[in-house]
Parts: structure tokens; C-alpha cells; sequence
């Protein structure tokens, strides 16, 4: 697959999905981030799709500045895997008990942790930095010093929405687990302020979109957003860590005699900010809804529930800014997807996985998403495939 080259009024649109295929309210975010007078490159995936703030499945390189809306509000939301020892043959065909196990130990939707957990009292789990991560709490933004304690308790939980917690079974039988969530609330409140912060300063009053609002270089707004994206970008990740820590552990309990071992983890992020330098310019890389790609980068693109996820290797595509999908990418919205299936159609369309069918999550069915298929044929020059997984488990909130 080569990219579509789409004009833009600063820079040219490269695009690796179908241009005639991308809704007309997609189109014209991604014109309009074209521009903006930082930008340097745009690339668009083929999962792409009209998002809150700015497009989902683009990645925007700019220099000397970065969009927080861009970003989005699930600051460093990604997805972790590991292959265990596990076959096929060694799960019972009745799964019910191990998904109940695992909504027991990892709260989902708006769920929390009695208490914080303690990172030191869990199985393998690496504390190095833990302390320090939380000392730089106290330098974040003001505005959301008391979520702290909320902060602590939702640290190993899931979220609600496309987040989700699966077991698969890969081409050659092992058995993956695999999770995707974020930053949970704090993420979320972070965002919120610095996209409040920029909207009010004087040099984005004349943008197309008040969306696109930017932070500049040598900026005390700037230092201050850079400051909780990364700590929330830490977060996140820490996040998926713990829940993983939290799900092998299950695993362990509930496959005894197979005395489980696990293979190193795969972690991603999304939705993120990152310093990379192409064509000799030094940019700040926003990916919202992309993985990073580069040269033997391992990542994880994962479809939609029932339909199978992607173990992949990344082949360092210079002009998508190495970067990949991140998923299958939605084909309607969450209230066109619950207008239009049954209840009846999600037990149709996750025969075979043991999983949530009733009405909370018809949004999330298969049919409201793109297939995976088509998107991954479309990012051959992106990524090698490692391996296919199709979901035998998959929990959502």
C-alpha cells in the first residue's frame, strides 16, 4: 500500500486510508489542522474517523508546538500483551468462570480500588520509580490536586468504552492476554484544564477551529502542559502494568498445575506526545489514535470485540512519521451503533466469545467498526503482522 496524497494549505495530507471513504466531518479536521501554522506533516491511518478534539487516527508533527485537544482526553491510552505457556487445549470450553475472575480482580467502568494497591506486595511487579512517579504529582496542575486519592485508587482499573481486557489465542495455539485502557480520570481532568489554558491565549483567537488550540515553545504554559502530559502519559502506562500484573495473577490461580509463564510484556501507547526528529527538524509527534511503527517496533492493533487483534512489527515508514493504526477504527458513531443493533445482534456477532451481551455494550458491537482486515491490507508498508489473535475472553466496563 502507498499513501494518497491529499493537498492541504500548508502541508500535503498523506493518507493510507481511502480518501472517498472518510466521512465528510473527518475530511475537514484533517483540513483544517493542514492550517495550522506549526505543522510540518500530517499522516492519516487507515482506521481514521471524526474524533473529539481532532481526528482519530492521525498523526500530527509539529514544530515548537502541540494541540492538547489533539491529544485528546485519555491522555497515553494504549495497549499492553503477553504470550503465555498457556495452548489452546489447556482452557475449558466453559470460560465463564475465568472472566468472572477477572472482573473480580480488576474493576472496570467507573470502579476503583478499595485502596491504593501496593505495587511491593504484588507477584514480579517492578517498583523501580514508583515513589518517585507519585512524588511529581505535587507538580502537576493545581486544579486537580484533590483527585489524588481518587488518582491512587483507580491505578490498576479499566474503564468503560472501547477499553477491554481479553484473553486470544494466537496462529500457532499459545494463549495471549491482552489489555487496552489509559489514564483513567486524572487523564482525563488534566486534559480538560491545559485544553481550557490554550483555547484563552491570544495567538490561537484566530484559528479555524478553537479545537486546535496550541501550546508554544519556551512557554511557561508550554513547560506546565509538557509537565502533566508526560506524568499522565506515565500514568497510563503504569496503569496497564499494574492491570496486567493483576490478570497473570489470575491466570496463575486458575491454570495451577500448568504452572503459567509468561513471555515478556508489549506496551503502546495511542494517544500520546513524542520528541522525534524527521528531515532534519526536530517535531513534537502527536499521535491520536496511532501506535508508534518504527523499524522493529513491536505494537498491538487490536479489532473489535469477537473479531481477532494483531501482534505486529513495526517497518520505520519515515512518511507516516513511523507510525501505524491503532485499531480497527469506528464506521459510526456510539449512538448510531445502539439505533441500529439488537442485543440479539451482539450475541450474532461475539458467538464464540465469552463476554458482556447485554444492552451497556451493543455499542461496542462488532458491526459499529471497521473491519480489521481491511485496515491492516492497508498499512502493509507500515507494518509486518507477528501474529493474529481472535478473542476467546474479552471484558469490558
Amino acid at each position: 500500500m502507498t499513501y494518497a496524497e491529499i493537498p492541504g494549505e500548508k502541508i500535503p495530507i498523506r493518507m493510507w486510508a481511502d480518501p472517498a471513504a472518510v466521512e465528510d466531518s473527518a475530511m475537514r479536521q484533517l483540513r483544517n489542522v493542514a492550517t495550522l501554522p506549526w505543522i510540518k506533516g500530517l499522516a492519516v491511518m487507515p482506521d481514521v474517523h471524526y474524533g473529539k478534539g481532532a481526528t482519530v487516527g492521525s498523526v500530527i508533527a509539529m514544530e515548537g508546538a502541540v494541540c492538547p485537544a489533539a491529544v485528546g482526553v485519555d491522555i497515553g491510552c494504549g495497549m499492553s500483551a503477553v504470550r503465555t505457556s498457556l495452548r489452546a487445549s489447556d482452557l475449558p470450553g466453559d470460560l465463564s468462570r475465568l472472566r468472572s475472575r477477572i472482573e473480580r480482580a480488576i474493576p472496570v467502568g467507573r470502579g476503583l480500588h478499595d485502596d491504593p494497591l501496593d505495587p511491593s506486595a504484588m507477584h514480579g511487579f517492578p517498583t523501580a520509580g514508583w515513589a518517585g512517579f507519585w512524588s511529581r504529582f505535587g507538580g502537576v496542575a493545581d486544579a486537580v490536586h484533590f483527585r489524588e486519592d481518587r488518582a491512587r485508587k483507580q491505578m490498576g482499573t479499566l474503564g468503560s468504552g472501547n477499553h477491554h481486557i481479553e484473553v486470544n489465542i494466537g496462529q500457532d495455539e499459545s494463549v495471549w492476554l491482552t489489555l487496552h485502557s489509559g489514564s483513567r480520570n486524572i487523564g482525563k481532568e488534566l486534559a480538560e484544564h491545559h485544553i481550557g489554558v490554550a483555547q484563552r491565549l491570544p495567538h490561537n483567537q484566530g484559528l479555524v477551529d478553537r479545537d486546535l488550540s496550541v501550546f508554544v515553545a519556551d512557554t511557561p504554559q508550554m513547560a506546565s502542559y509538557r509537565n502533566d502530559l508526560y506524568w499522565a502519559q506515565e500514568y497510563a502506562k503504569r496503569n496497564r502494568t499494574i492491570m496486567m500484573e493483576l490478570l497473570k495473577d489470575v491466570v496463575r490461580k486458575e491454570f495451577k498445575k500448568a504452572r503459567v509463564g509468561f513471555v515478556r510484556e508489549i506496551s503502546c501507547h495511542h494517544n500520546y506526545v513524542a520528541e522525534e526528529r524527521y528531515d532534519g527538524m526536530d517535531l513534537l509527534v502527536t499521535r491520536k489514535g496511532a501506535i508508534r511503527a518504527g523499524s522493529g517496533d513491536l505494537g498491538i492493533i487490536p479489532g473489535s470485540m469477537g473479531t481477532g487483534s494483531y501482534i505486529v512489527k513495526g517497518l520505520g515508514n519515515s512518511a507516516a512519521f513511523n507510525s501505524a493504526s491503532h485499531g480497527a477504527g469506528r464506521r459510526m458513531s456510539r449512538g448510531a451503533a445502539k439505533r441500529r443493533f439488537s442485543t440479539r445482534d451482539l450475541e450474532e456477532q461475539t458467538r464464540g466469545v465469552e463476554c458482556r451481551k447485554d444492552s451497556g455494550v451493543v455499542d461496542e458491537i462488532p458491526g459499529a467498526y471497521k473491519p480489521i482486515e481491511q485496515v491492516m491490507e492497508r498499512q502493509t508498508d507500515l507494518v509486518q503482522v507477528v501474529t493474529r489473535l481472535r478473542q476467546v475472553v474479552c471484558v469490558k466496563g
